[in-house]
């Protein structure tokens, strides 16, 4: 390596072939990518998503960021949700934008459809083309452990943030106790490569996922994190024992 380096799984490569990398990753699995995180998580992950967007609480009228949104599952959610505090009381529609990085994880979303709150954009999480203060609110929900440079895409998320924005972070984490990292390690590295292998044809790509999960800083590491990009009460909620996390953080 040249320059700086970055995570790729297990392997340290040059910074500015990460993004390169982890697109191939995701070309390749975009097209199966919702039904692979149900086979992976036996269907657990809805459940966190669910979690996810109702701590969120979109409101009418609110622009909202689903960053790494590809897909679009978890902008559904917001939408449906904002859609019915809408017709509670009211308000102009929530304007959703999906933003993500590659072209193949958009196309798969819109094929599964959309809601007229929802906008579909290519953009990359470290450097979003969009304004100062302009959202009130931003998701990222399992994309940010594949930025090249995770703390310039938490800087990002904040500078976009209107004061008071919400910032939440849904992201796989470390397991709390060791009885259940020694199972989950077991579960990961055994059963979901040969999955992927299985049901994409492709086992190297969830390796990759299964590794980079590994190489994401810890629960509170991340908390120092998030406070170091300018994010006001940053703390977080284990899911099923610390398989996952829910970060959060005020733009204050």
């Amino acid at each position: 390596m040249t320059g700086p380096s970055a995570t790729f799984g297990f392997r340290d490569v040059d910074a500015s072939e990460k993004a390169g990398l982890v697109r191939g990753v995701f070309d390749s699995v975009a097209s199966r990518y919702d039904l692979m995180n149900d086979l992976m998580s036996a269907g657990v992950h809805r459940l966190w998503k669910d979690a996810t967007a109702a701590r969120l609480n979109p409101q009418p009228g609110e622009v909202i960021i689903d960053c790494a949104g590809g897909t679009g599952d978890m902008a559904r959610r917001f939408a449906k949700l904002a859609r019915a505090a809408q017709l509670r009381r009211g308000g102009p529609d929530a304007q959703i934008m999906i933003m993500d990085y590659n072209a193949e994880m958009i196309a798969a979303g819109r094929t599964k459809g959309g809601e007229p709150e929802i906008t579909w954009n290519v953009g990359d999480a470290q450097r979003l083309p969009l304004p100062d203060a302009c959202a009130d609110a931003y998701v990222i929900s399992f994309g940010i452990r594949n930025v090249t440079d995770v703390q310039a895409a938490l800087v990002e998320a904040r500078r976009v943030l209107k004061p008071g924005g919400r910032f939440l972070c849904l992201e796989f984490s470390q397991p709390a106790t060791e009885m259940l990292r020694k199972a989950y390690d077991a579960y990961s590295f055994k059963v979901i490569p040969q999955i992927g292998q299985l049901v994409t044809k492709d086992r190297d790509s969830y390796q990759y996922l299964v590794e980079s999960i590994r190489r994401f800083p810890d629960q509170r590491t991340f908390v120092s994190m998030i406070e170091k990009a300018g994010f006001s009460r940053a703390g977080y909620t284990n899911f099923t024992g610390g398989v996952a996390a829910l970060h959060h953080g005020r733009a204050f």
